[in-house]
């Protein structure tokens, strides 16, 4: 469920002056944060930021097209591997499995 139109969006107060304070500055240093369910609005856009995703912090700069999403959109929590060798070895048993049927139809 959505928040409510006239609540606004949530953005944690630490992160809104931590921006604040970076636009007065001159250094761009990422500003590093755990807050994933802030919502990006449009002042932040141009700044950094090093979103915690569980493990390590990912850099990402805000540009236009992020406003109105979550922080944590951009920092996936779980990375694919792929799937197992164990799978892909079944799967080839299995297609042999089906070959030598169809061969033993067709001799019939």
């Amino acid at each position: 469920m959505s928040r409510s139109v006239w609540k606004g969006p949530f953005v944690e107060p630490s992160l809104l002056k931590k921006v604040e304070k970076q636009k007065n500055n001159t250094s761009r240093k990422p500003i590093k944060t755990w807050s994933r369910k802030s919502t990006i609005i449009p002042d932040f856009v141009g700044s950094s930021f090093m979103i915690y995703n569980g493990k390590k912090f990912i850099t990402i700069t805000i540009s236009e097209d992020m406003v109105g999403h979550k922080l944590g959109e951009f920092s996936p929590t779980r990375q694919f591997s792929g799937h197992t060798p164990a799978d892909k070895k079944a799967k080839q048993v299995a297609e042999s499995q089906l070959a030598s049927k169809k061969n033993l139809n067709e001799k019939k």
